[in-house]
């Protein structure tokens, strides 16, 4: 990193100490991210990327939100907001470039979990944010990203896709488009909980690499990646959650016939949101979540689907079919999904004896 970005930094914040050295940090593929380090302090700071997030000023206005409304100490883990500079603003421009400053949180982050405890304790995390904004005004917050988990609205970008391709369909991907066709039937599912269910804050990218875990992976020391905190339903954040941990294999994986549900992780998510939220949000919510991982999953699918069908021009690929066939990993997931729907019932039944 330059001095003057450094330079620039210290004239802009209030901060322990002159000495500071930054290094690159982390693998995002979003945000240019450098962890900073003085003689007693260390930070985080990031150079926002406006090309993925079009309106950083709806992100101030949603973390500047959060930060006014909540005492940290309702929550058992570290909500790393930006730092706010000497003007009291979130973003700050350093050398040109647009950038944020976040307290640096020790522990490790992790692309996959071993067992049930494990997706318990995450499940729990991102449902303590759910609780601890419960009460909070969500028409307050603005959409970062336009109707990021609007299902119908991402068949409308299906269907538009469809009209005018810009590659050639072969077989294998009529197959696709025939299988997420068919799948139009959850929009009226979908449909009836955008009228019944409350708008709350919610996370909206509840991968668990996106969890800062102890060093023995016993708690969570951190919820990250606060950009996509808009007004959601709390479906969307358990259903993200469990299609990237309960699944059998990674969204990549072309291992078809070994894509399914590990429903020991699954209970353990589930339990997690049943254990946080019961009492805290309506009946009808808690029972939307095992709907909210078939959506979730749909929706996905759907997105690799539609950039294959446009030519590749959002996700990157290292193959011109690979978008193709992340498409079909999702539908496997999907279709194991909904082939477990009884399961999954029966351990929702469980849980609302336990906790209702």
């Amino acid at each position: 990193m330059k001095d003057t970005i450094l330079d620039a930094l210290k004239a802009a914040y209030t901060l322990d100490a002159d000495d500071l050295v930054a290094n690159r940090f982390g693998s995002g593929h979003i945000h240019k991210t450098y962890k900073v380090d003085s003689s007693t302090q260390s930070y985080i700071l990031q150079e926002f990327n406006d090309a993925v997030f079009k309106h950083p000023e709806r992100i101030s206005n949603n973390l500047g939100y959060l930060l006014d409304n909540f005492d940290p100490a309702d929550l058992h883990f570290v909500l790393p907001l930006p730092i706010p500079n000497k003007q009291g603003e979130l973003f700050t421009e350093l050398d040109g470039g647009l950038y944020r400053l976040f307290p640096f949180v020790n522990g490790i982050t992790r692309d996959d979990i071993d067992h049930k405890e494990q997706a318990s304790k995450a499940a729990e995390a991102f449902a303590y944010f759910v609780k601890v904004f419960s009460n909070t005004d969500s028409s307050k917050l603005q959409d970062t990203i336009q109707d990021f988990h609007h299902l119908e609205w991402r068949y409308s970008q299906f269907d538009e896709a469809l009209k005018n391709p810009a590659i050639e369909i072969n077989d294998e991907t009529r197959e696709m488009i025939a299988y997420y066709e068919l799948r139009k039937d959850l929009l009226e599912q979908y449909g009836i909980y955008r009228k019944q269910l409350p708008l709350r804050a919610t996370h909206n990218d509840t991968k668990i690499n996106n969890l800062i875990f102890s060093e023995d992976l016993k708690k969570v020391n951190a919820v990250i990646d606060l950009d996509t905190i808009m007004a959601g339903f709390v479906f969307y954040d358990f259903g993200d959650l469990a299609r990237t941990v309960a699944c059998t294999r990674d969204e990549s994986s072309l291992d078809w016939g070994n894509i399914n549900i590990d429903l020991v992780k699954y209970e353990g998510l589930l339990e997690g949101f049943y254990s946080v939220l019961a009492g805290n949000i309506t009946d009808e919510e808690l029972g939307s979540l095992p709907f909210g991982a078939e959506m979730m999953t749909l929706i996905m699918g759907l997105r690799f689907l539609t950039d294959h069908l446009n030519g590749n021009i959002y996700y990157q690929v290292e193959y011109p079919e690979q978008n193709l066939h992340r498409a079909k990993n999702q539908a496997e997931l999907l279709t194991a999904f909904m082939a477990k729907r009884q399961e999954i019932n029966a351990l929702e039944a469980d849980l609302k004896k336990k906790f209702l």
